[in-house]
């Protein structure tokens, strides 16, 4: 019998170009770079979704929703996340805990925290204190640093 914690890791990261939106976490954040993406390009949303995929053993992101079919064309990253949320509870899983990390050299984002953390869990149907939310600079080193792109990891607890 397959064990009734299950453990998944999620990551994705994003290029910023002037001039496009900026959503993270559910939340558009003012700032003069976006991201371009087949979908609205929440990396912390899009890391969500692998973590709880790969907890259930369900592959990525990109095989629910590829990229190469314009049905997922500008999709809302919410919406994506409520798709693997139900298949999710169709298995009968619950999530025990998520902890994440968004690698951004700017804008700021710790006073986006709380905001991201009450549309997440408002979407999971979890309590904030199930939910943990990390920003990181790169430092100026690497993509990160260089404000080329973001990045997000999730791990996800999911029991049944």
């Amino acid at each position: 019998m397959p064990p009734s914690f299950r453990i998944g890791l999620g990551t994705d990261t994003h290029r910023l170009e002037e001039d496009s939106p900026l959503i993270i976490g559910t939340i558009q954040i003012p700032h003069h770079k976006g991201f371009i993406a087949h979908s609205d390009g929440d990396v912390l949303i899009h890391a969500i979704i692998d973590a709880i995929l790969g907890a259930m053993g369900k592959r990525d992101i990109g095989y629910f929703f590829p990229d190469d079919d314009q049905k997922w064309k500008n999709a809302n990253s919410a919406d994506l996340l409520k798709i693997i949320l139900s298949e999710m509870k169709k298995e009968n899983y619950s999530i025990g805990n998520l902890d994440c990390i968004i690698h951004a050299q700017k804008p700021k984002l710790s006073g986006y925290i709380p905001e991201m953390t009450n549309s997440i869990a408002a979407i999971l149907d979890l309590s904030i204190s199930q939910i943990n939310i990390k920003a990181k600079t790169g430092e100026h080193l690497g993509f990160v640093g260089e404000e080329k792109g973001i990045q997000s990891q999730a791990i996800v607890l999911l029991y049944k």
